[in-house]
C-alpha cells in the first residue's frame, strides 16, 4: 500500500516516517509539512492508498484538506488534540490517533487499514484459482496451474503466466500470503515460483520458458534449501 505523511509538526513527521519503514505492507511516497504541498501528490502516476493526515497546519487543517479532495483514500488523523475526532469521523477517516504515538497503537491502526485494503478484493482467492484486480478495474481470473512465477517490482509485483502478464499494487509478503505455500515458493527476494512449472534448475537459477522467450530466476542462499526439500527429487 502507497501512503503519504501530512504533518507541519518534524518530529511527528519523523517518527511516523520511521514506523512506516518498519511495516512490510506500507510503501511511504512522500512526506510533506503543509496540506497544499500535499495536492500535488494527487497528480502523480502513484496511486495512494493511505494518507497519515494532522489537523492543526497553517494556512490549510487536515480537514480542509479533507473538504477539497474527491474520492480520498483511507484516512488516519495524527493529532494532538482529542477535539477534533468528532468532526473527522463525520468524514469516515479509519482511525485517530493522538499524538505522542506510540508504535503498539500505530500497528493497531494500520493493521485496520490493510484489512480493509484487503476486503476491497484486490486479490479474492477461490479454489485453484485467483482473481487479480487490473489498473482498469477488471477482475481476471487466473488458475495457479497458469501462473508461472511472480516478481517484485518496486511498489507492485508482476503476475506471469506463459502468454501475460500483470502488474498490481501489492507486497511480494501479502500476495505469498494469498496463495497455497505448498505450490508458489519464495525462492529470492524478489521471486515466487510455481514449484509445478518449473521447467528446469540449473545450479542456482530456475529455467521457464513463456511465449517472451527464457526466463532465468535466482535462487537466494537463504531460500535454496526450502525449495530443495520440497522438490520431488529422486
Amino acid at each position: 500500500m502507497n501512503c503519504i505523511i501530512i504533518d507541519d509538526d518534524k518530529l511527528s513527521r519523523k517518527v511516523i516516517e520511521e514506523f512506516v519503514k518498519k511495516t512490510d505492507f506500507l510503501t511511504l511516497l512522500n512526506s510533506y509539512s503543509n496540506a497544499i504541498e500535499a495536492m500535488n501528490a494527487f497528480s502523480g502516476e502513484d496511486e495512494i492508498h493511505l494518507i497519515f493526515l494532522d489537523v492543526e497546519m497553517p494556512e490549510m487543517s487536515g480537514l480542509e484538506f479533507l473538504k477539497s479532495i474527491e474520492n480520498p483514500p483511507q484516512i488516519i488523523i495524527v493529532s494532538g488534540q482529542e477535539k477534533y475526532a468528532l468532526e473527522a469521523f463525520e468524514y469516515d477517516v479509519v482511525d485517530y490517533l493522538l499524538k505522542p504515538i506510540s508504535l503498539q497503537r500505530y500497528y493497531k491502526s494500520v493493521n485496520k487499514v490493510y484489512k480493509i485494503f484487503n476486503e476491497k478484493n484486490y486479490i479474492v482467492e477461490k479454489n485453484n484459482q485467483i482473481f487479480i484486480k487490473s489498473k482498469n478495474s477488471t477482475l481476471v481470473n487466473l488458475k495457479y496451474e497458469d501462473i508461472l512465477w511472480i516478481e517484485a517490482l518496486e511498489n507492485y509485483v508482476i503476475v506471469n503466466t506463459f502468454n501475460d502478464r500483470y502488474t498490481i499494487h501489492f507486497t511480494m509478503k501479502a500476495i505469498a500470503n494469498k496463495l497455497p505455500s505448498h505450490i508458489f515458493k519464495r525462492v529470492h527476494r524478489s521471486y515466487i515460483v510455481n514449484v509445478n512449472q518449473i521447467g528446469m534448475i540449473e545450479d542456482n537459477t530456475i529455467v521457464f520458458e513463456n511465449k517472451s522467450g527464457t526466463k532465468v530466476i535466482p535462487i537466494g542462499k537463504s531460500y535454496k534449501d526450502n525449495l530443495m526439500s520440497d522438490l520431488n527429487l529422486i
